[in-house]
């Protein structure tokens, strides 16, 4: 009696504890998380707190010798670079962003022309961004500086976006660089910028496509494309100024990559419009957390950067993108843990 007394007691003390487990598995965030993309919490505080990533058109291994552009040598210097990144082909600056944000071939996200159409809508695939907020609730801001990007600007509560056009000929790096400014000034307020990011953001990206319209338009060894590239690498210097003022900038890991290279190749003809622009384009990563003087020996795309960008604020996700880390940039090389999700 004493022994079946027992055994009751311990049955009901099992069954106990795997209902109390099952309520708990239920209420917590990790109980219904996808097995496809696992949040697990950080044990590393090396990574960076934030991401600058410089987009630039017409940029090949010469143009920092053409420019000149002290700033981006700096970056190279002091950072892991190469000057024989992939963007895709042919280099067209609608299809290459979409394929630099998505992480995936043009055959894949199905961006193939190069000019804005409303009636197409927003990309299908997901962006680095959206897996910015997925993953560990990131926001970002996006500086474009062409029309047809409005393509790829989805409004979200984490995203905002900035476009200041060639339609537009008070439109220049400097005047870009002047919304950033403005920008960060009324994020760090403590009030917020619009109605999206109430703080500063995590990932800012900036389009800079100066070179290439001055390189097709005048020429590669023009003086109006070294003018523009010297545009391009003040502007640079600019952010990265304003990002010092505001005590970031030891936290910050910065990318450099372009959609297109210089004009050498042979000109393409795509939808019956030429186009030129090689398809070897820089990478370069420097900052927080970044190897210094490194030269990249792996195979690079400018599809490796959103991943990338991930590893670096200490973020992973498992997504059906073609983007792969380039680990090799790094100093810390272990695993990567995922911090925890959306801790707004």
């Amino acid at each position: 009696m004493l022994f079946t007394s027992r055994v009751i007691c311990l049955l009901t003390a099992v069954l106990l504890t795997w209902s109390i487990s099952l309520s708990a598995s239920a209420d917590s965030p990790r109980g219904v998380q996808s097995e496809t993309s696992p949040v697990k919490p950080t044990t590393d505080s090396a990574h960076a707190e934030s991401v600058i990533l410089f987009v630039l058109e017409g940029i090949g291994q010469d143009s920092p010798k053409a420019g000149p552009m002290p700033v981006l040598n700096r970056l190279v210097k002091g950072g892991a670079a190469t000057w024989s990144a992939q963007t895709v082909a042919p280099p067209l600056r609608l299809p290459a962003m979409a394929s630099l944000l998505t992480g995936l071939p043009v055959d894949k996200h199905g961006i193939t022309w190069d000019a804005f159409e409303f009636s197409r809508g927003y990309p299908r695939p997901p962006t680095l961004f959206d897996y910015l907020d997925l993953s560990g609730g990131r926001d970002s801001a996006i500086f474009f500086m062409d029309e047809s990007l409005y393509q790829l600007a989805k409004p979200e509560p984490y995203t905002d976006y900035q476009l200041c056009g060639a339609l537009r000929p008070e439109c220049s790096p400097e005047r870009l660089v002047s919304y950033i400014r403005q920008y960060l000034r009324k994020a760090s307020s403590g009030h917020g910028y619009g109605h999206a990011i109430l703080a500063l953001p995590h990932l800012l990206v900036v389009h800079l496509p100066d070179a290439r319209r001055a390189g097709a338009a005048h020429g590669w060894a023009s003086k109006e494309y070294r003018e523009a590239l010297q545009s391009v690498d003040h502007a640079m210097g600019a952010v990265l100024d304003l990002f010092k003022e505001h005590g970031l900038l030891a936290r910050t890991t910065v990318f450099v990559t372009a959609l297109s290279g210089t004009g050498a190749a042979i000109p393409v003809a795509v939808n019956g419009q030429p186009t030129t622009g090689s398809s070897l384009v820089p990478w370069i990563a420097s900052g927080a957390g970044i190897k210094a003087g490194h030269i990249i020996r792996q195979p690079v795309s400018i599809l490796d950067t959103g991943a990338t960008v991930m590893r670096t604020l200490g973020l992973e996700t498992h997504t059906e993108w073609d983007s792969r880390v380039v680990e090799e940039v790094f100093r810390n090389t272990g695993t990567v843990a995922a911090v925890s999700a959306k801790g707004r």
